[in-house]
């Protein structure tokens, strides 16, 4: 009889299945301390939470999928708050033009981060990283505090609920959807893949690999402009310093927690959604049980290098049981 071997979770699988765990864990510990996790009000803020890191966790997702990294979302998402503030100006009327000028603004500095990667093959950390500092330095000079103004009807973006679910989340969830789409089912979305797996190889198999970089650059910039915009929503003004929380740490986070690989070429979305998650049932229930916010820091840490460890053996033990060559026959004698 032939044995066969137990199959072996996938990474997504995975990571949904800790997901799970850490809910259960969450909840059973805030219920050891008096609480309930799962209280209205903290399920309003775990789903809140998730916004926000969601956006920039999805385009972060499609440019290190390319093998590629964006360390300027959080100057971007600044820049984007204000530029949809000023442009609304406290005018209904002027929301849809703000919307647009957000994406056309944060899609051109996505394609200049493209172009510095793709075509002057400068490494995506420094690119990206002087290209932070050039908004930085903008946004210092130029904005000293909020600026502009966010009429009622947006601010709703920022606050509204369907039932214990805000709308943000909702739309969250409705770019990832698109965001999936986009990879399982386009020619582009496959040759990311191909080009994290191995950017030459891509090459000669006739993909436009620097076509594909810049698109994910694009996109991630875009995505950054939806955080922005979720800034303004929820501020009701531009905020110039919103970049000083550190957002593109999360982001990038929240895709290596979701399985996606920094090397590329495998990885996904749907993981992301479930790392963003994650990082948001943690913070809820240190903020419920009132953890040090030092000692948050340092468990959120943890939970990331276990996680990471994690795949990294599950890589070496599935390339380990790998054959090196296939077996061949033996001719008759």
């Amino acid at each position: 009889m032939t044995a066969f071997a137990p199959r072996r979770l996938s990474t997504t699988a995975l990571i949904h299945l800790a997901l799970a765990a850490v809910l259960a864990v969450g909840g059973a510990a805030v219920a050891l301390d008096g609480g309930n996790l799962f209280a209205t009000a903290n399920l309003v803020d775990m789903l809140t939470r998730t916004s926000l890191t969601g956006f920039l966790a999805i385009g972060m997702t499609l440019v290190i999928l390319c093998r590629s990294l964006d360390l300027s979302v959080g100057y971007v998402a600044a820049l984007s708050s204000l530029v949809a503030a000023t442009t609304m100006d406290g005018q209904a009327a002027n929301v849809p033009l703000a919307v647009a000028l957000v994406l056309l603004v944060s899609g051109l500095v996505g394609a200049a981060n493209g172009a510095i990667v793709a075509f002057l093959k400068v490494n995506p950390f420094i690119a990206t990283l002087g290209t932070g500092l050039i908004l930085k330095g903008y946004l210092d000079t130029e904005y000293q505090g909020p600026a502009g103004d966010v009429p009622a009807v947006f601010q709703q973006f920022g606050y509204t609920r369907i039932a214990f679910v805000p709308v943000s989340a909702l739309v969250m969830l409705a770019v990832a959807a698109a965001a999936i789409g986009f990879l399982r089912s386009t020619r582009t979305g496959h040759h990311m893949y191909a080009v994290g797996g191995d950017v030459d190889v891509a090459r000669m198999s006739g993909i436009r690999t620097t076509r594909v970089l810049l698109t994910a650059h694009v996109l991630c910039g875009m995505c950054a402009g939806l955080a922005g915009l979720l800034l303004a929503a929820r501020f009701g003004t531009g905020s110039a310093e919103a970049y000083t929380n550190l957002y593109e740490l999360d982001a990038i986070a929240a895709v290596v927690l979701g399985g996606t690989l920094l090397l590329g070429g495998k990885g996904g979305v749907a993981g992301t959604v479930a790392g963003v998650a994650i990082l948001a049932v943690l913070d809820s229930v240190f903020n419920v049980m009132q953890i040090d916010p030092f000692a948050k820091d340092v468990l959120r840490g943890a939970v990331i290098i276990a996680a990471v460890a994690l795949y990294a053996r599950r890589q070496l033990d599935r390339t380990a049981r790998r054959p090196r060559f296939a077996a061949t026959p033996r001719r008759p004698s």
